[in-house]
């Protein structure tokens, strides 16, 4: 066989390996960031220009997360803070306003004690979304009824929902301890 006809079959050969090589890379990558994220990968995908772009941006969220100081809380910070939700549910009976925007406060304040940075809602969810991904839909609808109510357009119905919402959230990030750790997307 001539030196030629050798190139012909090995460069193609070389090609096909090297495209199937990075299609698994893709695929992998893909595969890792659908299941670290959940429905947060496709509500984001959904908001982005490509999917590439959606997964660099959940690439920098995650390489953000990491670089938080977050960690699990000690058992009596636990048991205050779920001692402070009772309380935040026995206020809704005669002020539902004020226990949905206390229970903002309370999630809030534990996202703070947690290593979370809550200066702004916006950042909050993309820090979040790294470790709670699923229940992030809940503290998203929360927020909204929260906003709603400080203009006191919220239906009781719609303040009864939002705290089982930010109770979603609040149970996750209260026993979660940040012990979930994912393989690197």
């Amino acid at each position: 066989m001539s030196t030629g006809t050798l190139l012909a079959i090995i460069i193609p050969v070389v090609v096909v390996l090297a495209l199937i090589a990075v299609a698994s890379t893709l695929f992998i990558r893909h595969q890792r960031l659908k299941d670290r994220f959940g429905p947060e990968y496709d509500r984001t995908v959904e908001g982005a220009d490509s999917r590439m772009d959606a997964e660099r941006d959940l690439a920098a969220r995650t390489k953000r997360h990491d670089s938080l100081d977050i960690k699990p809380l000690p058992s009596g910070a636990r048991d205050r803070y779920a001692r402070e939700w009772t309380s935040v549910q026995e206020e809704f009976v005669d002020r539902p306003e004020d226990a949905v925007h206390d229970a903002d406060s309370l999630v809030v304040s534990l996202m703070h004690d947690r290593g979370y940075p809550t200066d702004d809602f916006d950042q909050q969810v993309k820090d979040l979304s790294v470790e709670h991904g699923r229940t992030l839909d809940h503290y998203r609808a929360a927020h909204e009824v929260n906003d709603l109510s400080t203009r006191h357009e919220a239906t009781t119905e719609q303040l009864r929902g939002a705290m089982v919402h930010y109770r979603a959230l609040f149970d996750e990030l209260l026993t979660d301890g940040g012990g979930r750790r994912h393989a690197r997307a």
